[in-house]
């Protein structure tokens, strides 16, 4: 008997976050980010997790959701591929909950779905725990327990299903926050329920640690040192979170916690930075980004952060890239990898290796970042 794999792709998700709208929930956002420049990435990477299941094409079979919402790229590929319901164009919310309803009526063996905590709550509110689901990462917002640490990640979980192995399936939240004061800095998350996952410890994630950092010390110590070390030579653009901002009170400038800055002697030229704009300044005078990792999850690219392009990265170069955590927050990782997630998979070889983590003033440690090959 072939696997039933479910599948739906918000098409929008995640189009907020390269132009730092922090959200594309709502068809006025998703509307606003596309006429800023924003370019949907939702299909691509439900395309990298397909593409791990190729080699099994003919042991599986997928149910899914007419054009942009599954069918194209599920055929594309080659999949055997049903079409179980039409959508409107464009498609909605409502599209995704619809379906999750067919696909539970039609007695898929697993929803595959790509989003980010908004779809997964569109998801929670028809399933719930009546079958397993699994996320893609595609969103702006990834704070669920239900998503794979990457896109290869999640059709790595799928693989070990379809080739029958043991997989242990548990009950992991469904997580959103309030998009409006998301964008004025707070984040406010709720629990809307839960959902049963394929636990792969190794591809699935942990939910965010929602905790302020207790070791302030350390954080000041981090700080003072990244500003001994500015060169006003350099400008430098400032990522998001709270180690990061832990350096901008340090050069008593304001911080944008939940987007990207830049910063040049010790100023700040520009909050809130889009994909593009960055591209912009980065042309005028030599620079270096400074980035922390989200606690529990250990994301440097790919969460919270898509203003930070492949070509940005790119351009900067892996030696201007400056790392800075508390020990206490590797720790936390429990030796697992730090995870680059660009959207772009030959930049992710590119980042792997060890990287230098700026830990204390004048303190580091190597620290590898993952090879997706691991993940």
């Amino acid at each position: 008997m072939k696997f039933k794999l479910g599948l739906i792709v918000n098409p929008f998700a995640g189009l907020g976050g390269s132009v730092a709208l922090k959200g594309s929930d709502g068809a006025h956002t998703a509307a606003k980010a596309l006429e800023l420049g924003a370019e949907p990435k939702a299909n691509l990477r439900t395309k990298a997790a397909l593409e791990v299941l190729l080699p099994y094409q003919h042991e599986l079979e997928i149910f899914t959701v007419s054009g942009d919402m599954g069918e194209a790229i599920a055929k594309e590929l080659g999949f055997t591929t049903h079409v179980i319901f039409q959508a409107q164009t464009p498609s909605t919310a409502a599209d995704s909950e619809e379906a999750a309803r067919l696909l539970k009526s039609q007695g898929v063996d697993l929803i595959l779905f790509a989003g980010g905590d908004g779809t997964a709550r569109n998801i929670c509110s028809v399933v719930a725990d009546a079958l397993p689901v699994l996320g893609v990462p595609a969103g702006c917002k990834i704070h669920s327990g239900v998503y794979a640490i990457t896109p290869k990640a999640a059709g790595r979980v799928v693989e070990l299903l379809v080739k029958g192995e043991l997989v242990t399936l548990t009950e992991a939240d469904v997580m959103d926050i309030d998009e409006v004061a998301f964008r004025q800095g707070t984040v406010k998350a709720k629990r809307y329920g839960e959902m049963q996952v394929p636990c792969e410890l190794r591809y699935v994630q942990a939910v965010k640690n929602g905790g302020k950092e207790t070791d302030e010390l350390v954080l000041a110590d981090i700080a003072a040192y990244v500003v001994s070390q500015m060169d006003e030579d350099w400008q430098y653009i400032m990522g998001s979170g709270s180690t990061v901002g832990a350096v901008m009170a340090e050069m008593g400038l304001d911080n944008t916690l939940l987007g990207v800055d830049l910063v040049d002697d010790q100023n700040l030229v520009a909050s809130d930075l889009t994909a593009a704009q960055l591209l912009d300044y980065i042309t005028q005078k030599p620079t270096k980004l400074i980035i922390t990792l989200i606690g529990g999850q250990g994301h440097i690219f790919g969460r919270g952060n898509q203003q930070l392009s492949p070509a940005l990265i790119r351009t900067l170069g892996k030696e201007n890239i400056m790392v800075i955590a508390t020990k206490t927050k590797l720790q936390a990782l429990n030796g697992r990898p730090l995870i680059a997630d660009t959207g772009d998979s030959q930049l992710d070889d590119e980042l792997c290796g060890f990287i230098n983590v700026i830990t204390g003033f004048n303190d580091h440690v190597l620290y590898r970042v993952g090879h997706q090959e691991e993940i």
